[in-house]
């Protein structure tokens, strides 16, 4: 089956600090997506027989390229989207740690699983499925197509990755490592498309699942698509992360807790911290320091090592998240700090008095925002947490570690930490709930989600049911 693809464009590298136009990419034309998948299809016949051992040893060698080249992938990292190169640099180093956990675990994870009859006995076998169909966001830019592309490869399946147009030398880089390493041609493919091409590719028969990151209506749109086409599907898509603070927290910890949820990557991560549910016993020493903090930032050169804060990823989403802030001002939420733009810049910014209805109240605000609200006692912060339409991640902050892992249970998310802030692991599955999307990526569990857990039964030659 052909894949028809709209009117091609080109694609552009833009340094979001100062506008320069770093590169550009033409946009892949219809043959081109044809035969890349093509190619993969066919990979995917002569991959799924390697052995386990063949495809663990090269996921240890994308981990060991992953380190070498850490400074080199980093730096483009923070040219092209504009993270802090303090934060690249770990992004580059998680990625590395996802190849070794699938290449460490892989076989034990995807090992059969024997089931007992009364008759006999079955077998239950994990199979690679096919071709996988990757769509990622920019803001983390290698982490995101690595827990696609380490846990599927190693699986058996080949990977077809359309990364954000405003990342192409992030996404050709990733691309480049994997070959390096040794992963076939049509083992991964990056398929440089456009937004509005990128849905076309989950027509064709060839595609037999679908992962996504990005927006609650980017992915209600893929998903529809895919259920069209009986396609297997995950979804990671937006959140309004709860970040609690009880009376009994350690403020000078929650505070450096509070500072990195809202502010790494310039607080452009889907599990960021985003809704800060204060008890009102601790909420004005809290806001007092956290609004000192924010406002003592410097914005500067997302290179330099003492930049305060850097741009968010383009003018574009600086323009949409200003318009967020004042539209929220405008509806009677309180501005303490920040709110201010010039250029990609947005101001560290700190809302309260969030009225209902409001774009902080009902909207992801994608970037350096906190919104703040004030919570009675434990039991109105688990209101107040769970008064959303989202369930991504969420954090709570106590001394008493079983009062924290008994709210933590209580509050509807696809993850929640205890004294930490909402964050990913190698070994830790993640997803959401709501319309934070379906599904898990990651550990054990993101393993699975693309392979065809078949039973096979073997019975005795006389025997009958």
């Amino acid at each position: 089956m052909s894949t028809k693809v709209a009117t091609t464009c080109v694609l552009k590298s833009i340094n979001p600090y100062n506008g320069e136009v770093l590169k550009t990419f033409d946009e892949m034309t219809p043959a081109e997506v044809d035969s890349a998948i093509a190619k993969a299809d066919e990979a995917f016949r002569q991959w799924r027989e390697t052995t386990f051992q063949h495809r663990a040893g090269i996921l240890r060698r994308v981990a060991e390229l992953l380190r070498e080249r850490r400074e080199e992938l980093a730096t483009i990292m923070t040219l092209e989207m504009g993270k802090k190169i303090e934060d690249a640099r770990p992004e580059i180093d998680l990625c590395a740690t996802i190849f070794d956990y699938y290449a460490d675990n892989g076989v034990s994870i995807l090992a059969p699983k024997e089931y007992d009859t009364p008759e006999g006995k079955g077998l239950l076998v994990n199979q690679p499925v096919g071709v996988v169909y990757g769509i990622q966001p920019w803001n983390f830019p290698f982490y995101q197509p690595s827990r696609v592309a380490a846990p599927q490869i190693m699986a058996g399946n080949v990977v077809l990755t359309k990364h954000a147009s405003n990342v192409p030398q992030c996404a050709e880089a990733f691309d480049q490592l994997l070959k390096d390493a040794g992963i076939p041609e049509g083992v991964h493919t990056n398929l440089r498309l456009s937004a509005r091409n990128a849905g076309n590719i989950i027509d064709d028969d060839r595609v037999q699942g679908v992962a996504f990151t990005g927006s609650n209506k980017g992915g209600a749109a893929v998903a529809e698509q895919a259920g069209r086409n009986v396609k297997k599907t995950v979804m990671e898509l937006g959140g309004v992360d709860p970040f609690i603070v009880l009376e009994d927290a350690d403020m000078d910890a929650t505070i450096e807790r509070f500072k990195f949820g809202k502010l790494h990557a310039t607080g452009q991560i889907c599990i960021a911290a985003k809704r800060i549910i204060l008890v009102e016993s601790i909420a004005q020493e809290f806001l007092d320091r956290a609004t000192r903090l924010f406002a003592s930032l410097e914005p500067g050169d997302p290179l330099d090592e003492s930049t305060g804060y850097g741009p968010v990823c383009n003018e574009k989403a600086a323009i949409q998240l200003e318009q967020q802030i004042n539209e929220s001002v405008a509806s009677g939420a309180k501005l303490l700090v920040g709110g201010k733009r010039d250029g990609a810049f947005i101001q560290p910014t700190i809302m309260t008095d969030i009225p209902k209805g409001s774009p902080a109240d009902c909207e992801e605000l994608f970037g350096p925002v906190a919104l703040i609200h004030i919570a009675k006692d434990e039991e109105d912060a688990i209101r107040i947490a769970n008064d959303s339409d989202f369930g991504l991640g969420g954090s709570v902050h106590t001394n008493d570690l079983e009062r924290g892992r008994r709210v933590a249970e209580r509050i509807e998310s696809g993850t929640c930490f205890v004294n930490q802030i909402s964050w990913t692991y190698a070994s830790m599955p993640m997803g959401g709930v709501k319309k934070s999307g379906y599904g898990r990526e990651l550990a054990d569990l993101g393993i699975m989600e693309f392979v065809n857990q078949k039973l096979i039964c073997v019975f005795d030659k006389d025997h009958v049911i």
